[in-house]
């Protein structure tokens, strides 16, 4: 029998993380069985249970990977309002809309993580914490004061609005949750500004 080394066993358990949050986000963490995950990651489902104890400890695992490579995304972000103003614009996009399984775990999982045992929910608050940390960050370097206070409201704002621009069925609705969630976002991150700080450049609105 081939033995492998630990390098392969760090790759396959990162395939199986992977593939699991694919297939999470898109069917749902119930709709989503091992026999699928393992089968989108090309493996088998004995080599599961050499990675994973069980369904539950996969599913803390994403979570906690999936907000931990939001955070990076949001850590990498240079200075200034206007790296934040882009942010909030390709959050709040038609294209990271109807992208459920390469987006946001928060808009595709949330409803779930609430119902799923301790290990996970525990997983999400410490990514959620991060999360938050990483915008008041952002947003401390950009001197917008309140910065904590405001990074709550702006991650909640962005989780919900794609939820509900995801959820309706009227194409239009969709695109004015979006629109509209996008002015709210820049208004809670820059309200009460001096004058002398930055504004970015409002995206202008095409016509239907």
């Amino acid at each position: 029998m081939a033995r492998y080394g630990p390098d392969h066993k760090d790759a396959t358990r990162r395939r199986l993380i992977e593939a699991a949050g694919r297939r999470f986000k898109d069917d749902g963490i119930d709709g989503a069985g091992i026999s699928a995950v393992v089968a989108e990651a090309g493996l088998t489902n004995g080599a599961f249970y050499g990675h994973f104890e069980s369904k539950d400890d996969l599913v803390a695992c994403v979570v906690g990977d999936q907000l931990a490579r939001q955070v990076d995304v949001v850590e990498a972000l240079p200075p200034g309002l206007d790296a934040i103003d882009r942010y909030l614009r390709d959050y709040l996009s038609p294209a990271h809309r109807d992208d459920r399984a390469g987006g946001c775990p928060s808009a595709a999982l949330l409803d779930e993580i609430g119902r799923r045992d301790l290990g996970t929910r525990e997983a999400y608050t410490h990514g959620a914490r991060s999360m938050i940390g990483a915008i008041t960050r952002r947003l401390e370097e950009a001197g917008i004061p309140g910065a904590p206070d405001r990074a709550v409201g702006m991650f909640t704002l962005l989780v919900g609005s794609l939820q509900l621009a995801r959820a309706v069925t009227d194409p239009e609705l969709a695109d004015r949750v979006l629109a509209d969630a996008y002015r709210t976002a820049l208004t809670l991150a820059t309200a009460d500004l001096g004058p002398q700080q930055h504004q970015p450049d409002q995206p202008r609105q095409e016509q239907p």
